[in-house]
């Protein structure tokens, strides 16, 4: 469940409905509405995946099955800045879920939610392939290593003033 409100726009809905009537009544319609579905919204809201079963005329159940199955969709919105705390086995051995407790706890939101402002969001992954650095953090792209709980507040409010 998010912690944001759906916040839908006429002009979203007017794409999301124009890409499903280009799309309905072909096989396998749902995987191309789906994609560009989160396209248009970022991520699939609950909302949204009611419209796509209604208008493709499928279980609501299928809609959410496919758009949970595969990682490169999105039930929960993401921040403006997107941090991604690795816990792989080098990272976590030295200390990662510590680093991710403390940027839950900085951001008041878990791991898999967005800020109510919409400026941060946090997510885990395995690995990123930079175990020398171990524990690791990457907010949009740029990689934080060797961290420490007391590291993260420091980085973060870098990413506050914008």
């Amino acid at each position: 469940m998010s912690n944001i409100e759906f916040e839908g726009t006429k002009q979203q809905m007017s794409e999301l409905k124009k890409c499903i009537k280009a799309h309905k009544g072909e096989k396998g319609a749902l995987m191309p509405v789906l994609h560009e579905a989160q396209n248009i919204y970022g991520y699939l809201p609950s909302e949204v995946q009611t419209v796509i079963a209604d208008e493709l005329n499928i279980p609501l159940a299928e809609v959410y099955g496919v758009a949970t199955f595969y990682s490169q969709f999105s039930l929960q919105p993401k921040g403006k800045h997107k941090i991604s705390i690795c816990l792989g086995t080098a990272c976590y051995v030295k200390g990662s879920d510590k680093v991710l407790e403390a940027v839950e706890h900085e951001l008041r939101i878990r791991c898999g939610e967005c800020t109510p402002d919409k400026k941060f969001s946090i997510e885990s992954c395995r690995c990123v392939g930079a175990c020398g650095l171990a524990p690791v953090m990457i907010i949009d792209g740029e990689v934080y290593g060797k961290l420490s709980p007391a590291d993260v507040k420091g980085i973060l409010d870098k990413y506050m003033q914008d």
